[in-house]
């Protein structure tokens, strides 16, 4: 058995896919507890926005620490220390608000999974797009689909223990979150990690991508992606309590859970119809369609219709961030880990700006999410109009 796992690019694909679920369950865990968070430790809206916007500034300052070390380090020990901060970071969501001024444990603990969390985001796609798969695009998209998969498995694992065991159970559920990425430290030590830059492609400098335009419009599109996803999943569950007035039990499944499902569901669609359907096409439609969810989960006056928005919004980003990255692998070949790093810098600082404006925004409006939601709709309008830009290139297999 040990055998064969030491051989098969198959375990290592396999290892990525529970690198997404962790990954899903560093970014989401903590939003299910905001309102939580609020009554129990008397924290502002802007303090709770400040939780998610540390937590993508720190993945976002990893990112670019990781476009010059990870190379020298090696992968396998970049991914295994990821996977060893994310276990920390989450047990230390329950136990350092206990030992410290509640608020600066939460972000102590915050900014640990986040280290975690942010090396995975720069590693996990070379990883995956370096073994010798066909159909890359597919296999992004795929392994990305984990991402929402792990999304809707922390939400019903959660809002069920929730239910049994109360909301004042919820550090003890923190702990057993911290498992999963203790128990793929093992798996990474084991998995084959292919080279990420072919030796027949010459891999390019730091300052040979940044003269590139194409590049650059990536960026941006990534930032427009992360933006997208995390503007409307980080604040779907206080969303659906609040401006919904619907009990967090509901508010948890109709909103962030639906989300990720909906989400999950267009990148698997995707990563088995590839071949029939235009990537840049997909994006072009999804971009639209997630305007109009925007515009329908912030404007209806009707909880049901506008929860619909809420989670249909989830389908239409579901191309984003994947599509992005199997664009970038054929239009830059010789990018390498740092083209795939500053990717990851760039989408998670949409992550942690999208909800920063919806925050802030909804503070300054008195706590009024549906106008904090209607501020995000510049993001997917600038996806919408970069993906018109972009010219089609050849996948290589």
């Amino acid at each position: 058995m040990l055998s064969s796992i030491r051989k098969s690019y198959n375990h290592t694909i396999y290892a990525s896919y529970l690198g997404y679920i962790m990954q899903a369950i560093v970014n989401n865990f903590a939003p299910l507890l905001f309102l939580t968070f609020m009554y129990d430790f008397e924290l502002t809206m802007e303090k709770i926005t400040l939780i998610t916007t540390i937590n993508f500034a720190v993945q976002l300052t990893v990112d670019a620490i990781a476009a010059k070390i990870v190379d020298r380090i090696g992968y396998r020990l970049c991914i295994v220390a990821a996977h060893v901060f994310a276990a920390i970071g989450l047990a230390g969501l329950a136990v350092f608000p206990s030992v410290m001024p509640p608020f600066a444990g939460i972000l102590t603990a915050v900014v640990l999974y986040a280290i975690g969390g942010g090396i995975i985001e720069v590693l996990i796609s070379p990883i995956v797009e370096a073994c010798p798969t066909e159909r890359k695009a597919a296999a992004m998209s795929l392994l990305h689909s984990f991402y929402c998969w792990g999304h809707v498995f922390l939400v019903v694992v959660s809002t069920a223990f929730f239910a049994v065991f109360g909301i004042g159970s919820w550090r003890v559920m923190a702990c057993i979150w911290a498992l999963i990425p203790l128990l793929n430290v093992f798996y990474f030590l084991l998995v084959p990690i292919y080279p990420i830059v072919s030796g027949e492609t010459k891999q390019l400098s730091l300052g040979q991508l940044c003269r590139m335009k194409m590049f650059w419009l990536l960026l941006v599109m990534m930032v427009c992606a992360g933006a997208s996803e995390q503007a409307m999943s980080q604040w779907a569950s206080a969303f659906a309590e609040n401006a919904l007035s619907i009990s967090k039990t509901m508010g948890d499944l109709a909103g962030p859970c639906a989300f990720a499902v909906f989400m999950g569901t267009a990148r698997a669609l995707y990563g088995k119809f590839e071949q029939r359907i235009p990537l840049k096409q997909f994006m072009l439609g999804s971009s639209a369609l997630c305007i109009l969810c925007y515009l329908l989960a912030a404007l209806c006056g009707q909880p049901l219709l506008a929860l619909v928005g809420c989670a249909s919004c989830g389908f239409s980003v579901g191309i984003f961030w994947p599509g992005t990255f199997s664009i970038a692998a054929p239009a830059i070949p010789g990018g390498g880990t740092a083209m795939y790093a500053l990717m990851a810098l760039a989408g998670d600082l949409g992550c942690s700006g999208g909800p920063t404006v919806v925050g802030m925004v909804s503070g300054a409006a008195g706590g009024d999410l549906r106008t904090g939601l209607i501020a995000a709709i510049i993001f997917p309008v600038l996806m919408l109009t970069l993906t018109a830009l972009i010219k089609p290139q050849k996948e290589k297999a």
